[in-house]
């Protein structure tokens, strides 16, 4: 893997995503608690998806459209050792992008009926293993 080159500003505007993440995380826990369990499958992916973008900051990319997280996790895997090992995850978070708020999108008449505890638990499990790698790869990174 080739050396990268972190500057302050790359990390500082790094870590603004991943404080967003944490956010996210703490929103989506809240919906597990409060059994809104589209809605944390929902946030717990924003969760991840605002990990990884943070992780693309701190190696310069710019590029902040994509609400993919696999093909996120596809940009920047070979940059982020680590997290190619959450493809599988990411790709669940892709399934909960849109099919968590529309109707007609998710597998029932209306996503709140649609979702259950324990796809809420998974994907907020998931979602904090993106946290983590993140905040390992943004806060831990050499500068």
């Amino acid at each position: 893997m080739a050396a990268r080159v972190i500057h302050a500003g790359k990390r500082s505007d790094a870590d603004h995503w991943l404080k967003q993440a944490e956010n996210d995380l703490e929103f989506a826990r809240l919906g597990l608690r409060e059994e809104f369990f589209a809605q944390a499958c929902f946030w717990a992916q924003q969760c991840a998806e605002k990990a990884v973008k943070g992780i693309g900051r701190l190696v310069g990319d710019r590029a902040v459209l994509e609400n993919s997280v696999a093909h996120l996790v596809d940009r920047h895997a070979e940059r982020a050792p680590g997290l190619s090992d959450l493809m599988d995850e990411s790709r669940l978070f892709d399934r909960y992008y849109r099919t968590t708020r529309y109707p007609g999108d998710s597998p029932g008449p209306v996503p709140f009926r649609a979702f259950s505890r324990k796809q809420a638990t998974t994907a907020i499990e998931a979602a904090e293993r993106f946290l983590e790698l993140a905040d390992r790869q943004v806060r831990g990174a050499d500068g």
